[in-house]
């Protein structure tokens, strides 16, 4: 069979049982001799389709319950292959098919402020109420953070990693008393409303979702911060005024690549003389590459994921200038971990409020995702953006010594 040809050149460092929809089983590299892991497919034409496009076919024949993963998880699977597989592409085919999909993406994809707001639709406002519960199942439970967190060596909870992300990213911003502070992606308001806390100063957030808006708008009154935070349904575009600190944590990654240029145009002109911008964001170490077929269909339409190259020139051509870049190795495949932890264990429950489709199609992104974080070639990259020099500090010491 094909396929077993093309797994056994992928597989080096361990192995599984690839078996067909006959019964036939195939030993792909060096699997364990009980109990072996192994993927079982349950469809015939699976075994030439996962050759020619398995980044949208596996996903979609898991979803289908026509793929099997016996004596483990799809998350051990995933992390198995994609240890094996590295930053290599599966086949020939698959890489001339992400190319030709890559290219389609790029003349399609225009996330102008009406579409960018149906793509935030599509993953934040998911369901209504539900949605709003799906996310209290899986994030955590003090400041809803939907971006990685930040891994200690001590860290023992997500709700540590995402209070050491908060607290990383608040002394990075450098605040100074009675600075004005944007907020430009807010998500359900965390880092606003912890900073606004800290810091004691003026809060923006803002956010397409509608969802996020609200419950940002009801969490602030709730603490008594409405006064000093406030939360708008806008786009990066439509913000006026001039501000001492902004930031942008997961929310870059919806711009996409046509829109670089105007977003940090946009930022030059909201940022005072003397401001700093701080931008956290999901990045690839490898040339720019297309965002992977399932996600751009299922999870994040619209979305991508840039290289630092495609970042840094973007900066360049408004006159900004980069002071300090930090990439973050190893803290999102522990982040995604602990949301598909939390998320597994309540999986009847998403299956009651959605379907067994669903609980399948979020398993496959999160699992699939900590396995690209872990092994293949997904960062996050955290840039320190200045208009002058005198803003930057010549060391690191006020943010580890504080």
């Amino acid at each position: 069979m094909i396929l077993a040809k093309v797994l056994n050149g992928i597989y080096k460092k361990d192995g599984i049982i690839l078996e067909d929809s006959s019964g036939q089983k195939y030993i792909i590299g060096n699997p364990k001799k009980d109990n072996p892991l192994t993927l079982k497919l349950l469809k015939n034409n699976l075994k030439w389709k996962l050759v020619l496009d398995p980044e949208i076919e596996f996903p979609e024949a898991y979803m289908r319950n026509e793929i099997e993963i016996k004596n483990g998880s799809l998350e051990q699977f995933l992390m198995s292959l994609v240890k094996n597989l590295g930053r290599e592409e599966i086949s020939t085919a698959s890489y001339l098919s992400k190319k030709i999909f890559s290219i389609i993406r790029f003349l399609s994809n225009f996330n102008l402020p009406g579409k960018s707001r149906k793509n935030v639709e599509h993953h934040y406002d998911i369901g209504g109420d539900k949605g709003e519960k799906l996310y209290d199942i899986f994030l955590d439970k003090h400041h809803r953070q939907y971006s990685c967190g930040y891994w200690k060596p001590n860290t023992k909870t997500l709700e540590e990693a995402q209070q050491n992300k908060i607290d990383h990213i608040i002394k990075k911003l450098d605040i100074k008393n009675g600075d004005k502070v944007l907020d430009v992606g807010c998500g359900w308001g965390g880092m606003a409303l912890e900073l606004a806390k800290q810091k004691g100063c003026e809060v923006t957030g803002i956010s397409l979702s509608k969802n996020q808006i609200s419950y940002c708008k009801k969490k602030a009154k709730e603490l008594g911060l409405d006064n000093q935070v406030s939360f708008e349904l806008a786009d990066y575009r439509e913000v006026s005024g001039e501000f001492d600190r902004i930031y942008s944590v997961g929310m870059f990654e919806h711009v996409g690549r046509k829109f670089y240029n105007k977003f940090f145009k946009s930022i030059n002109k909201l940022l005072k003389k003397d401001g700093l911008f701080l931008l956290h964001t999901i990045g690839v170490v490898d040339k720019p590459t297309p965002q992977n077929k399932f996600i751009n269909k299922y999870i994040f339409p619209g979305g991508v994921c840039p290289s630092l190259s495609q970042i840094v020139k973007s900066i360049e051509k408004t006159g900004l200038i980069v002071a300090d870049t930090e990439t973050l190795i190893r803290h999102y495949d522990k982040t995604l971990l602990s949301w598909l932890e939390r998320f597994m264990a309540k999986k009847d429950l998403v299956k009651d409020m959605f379907d067994e489709k669903f609980v399948k199609m979020w398993q496959f992104y999160l699992s699939s995702c900590a396995s690209a974080f872990r092994y293949r070639d997904l960062v996050v990259f955290q840039l320190q953006i200045v208009k002058n020099f005198d803003t930057s500090h010549s060391t690191r010491d006020y943010i580890y010594n504080s």
